[in-house]
């Protein structure tokens, strides 16, 4: 694979940063990448696991030069952290981020992007529960797909070398319109995640009444809900404060199947709960064909080590 950029600098050092380097660097994509955390002991972590080949102690200095700028912090903390590196972007340069929402966050960034700068908002579609700069890996973007989000009249040849970099760190890419994209996140993401926290929240109620059983025999389905749960409480914090109408119109129809589901069952009504399963469970085969997962016990995952 051919480099794309000669300098690429990465805003915030968590588990997408961290990824991203180490894509980067397996294909050789990126002359040199900097880094910036606002945490010293996050920028020191970074520098112990030679995450970045320089990191700097100033968004200033981590953007100046650079010829991608990538935001990978909080949805929330866009704006500010925007605003903060205007002033030292390369005229030319091409800004991009990584936020699970892509709405409010052309409303926080593009009003700060100078003249002669392109921003081009993106979305890889991976992740882990994990967070922080050592949960980075190499492999987590390899055929997952990476939405890329443009607004208002793009420069074509940014979104084409934004595009070229998703794709050497072993993404799919495809474009998508901003509000598109956010109704798809609240179905694909988003809903999911809030009845997951829901679900384990509730858990925690009945364990104080049950003495602690439902830790101690929880089966898969309750297991996965709890990996989902673990998540970082900021980044999901500001997903649900800033993609808030499509959330509540997903949550809606979630909370009418809900109620349908619950009328099946106490009337006994045993056709529509098989019919409705097997309608689902084709999702999940649809999922696998897809290559978006495995069809293995567990998730794919091994048994737990920890």
């Amino acid at each position: 694979m051919s480099q794309v950029y000669d300098r690429v600098a990465l805003i915030g050092l968590g588990l997408i940063a961290s990824s991203m380097f180490w894509a980067i660097k397996r294909a050789g994509l990126v002359g040199e990448v900097t880094g910036y955390a606002r945490s010293e002991a996050t920028r020191d972590t970074a520098r112990r696991i030679g995450l970045c080949d320089r990191v700097c102690d100033s968004v200033a200095e981590a953007v100046a030069g650079a010829d991608l700028v990538v935001l990978c912090v909080p949805v929330g903390a866009m704006g500010p952290v925007a605003a903060e590196m205007a002033p030292h972007l390369k005229p030319g340069a091409t800004v991009s981020d990584v936020g699970s929402v892509k709405r409010a966050v052309i409303d926080a960034v593009a009003p700060h992007i100078p003249e002669g700068v392109h921003f081009i908002p993106a979305h890889p579609l991976a992740g882990t529960e994990h967070s922080g700069p050592e949960s980075g890996f190499a492999e987590l973007f390899d055929n997952r797909w990476s939405l890329i989000v443009p607004h208002g009249d793009p420069d074509q040849a940014a979104v084409d070398n934004l595009r070229a970099l998703w794709e050497g760190m072993g993404a799919n890419v495809e474009v998508m319109d901003p509000d598109h994209h956010d109704l798809v996140l609240a179905v694909t993401s988003h809903t999911p995640h809030l009845i997951a926290y829901t679900m384990v929240g509730v858990a925690d109620d009945l364990r104080r009444v049950t003495d602690s059983e439902v830790i101690k025999y929880s089966a898969a389905g309750f297991r996965d809900f709890t990996r989902i749960a673990a998540s970082d409480p900021t980044m999901w914090r500001d997903v649900f404060l800033t993609n808030k109408e499509a959330t509540l119109e997903i949550l809606g129809r979630f909370t009418e199947e809900l109620f349908a589901l619950q009328r099946a069952i106490r009337t006994g009504d045993g056709d529509q709960l098989f019919d409705y399963f097997t309608r689902t469970r084709a999702i999940r085969r649809g999922i696998i064909q897809a290559g978006q997962d495995t069809d293995k016990p567990n998730f794919g995952r091994g048994p737990a080590t920890r």
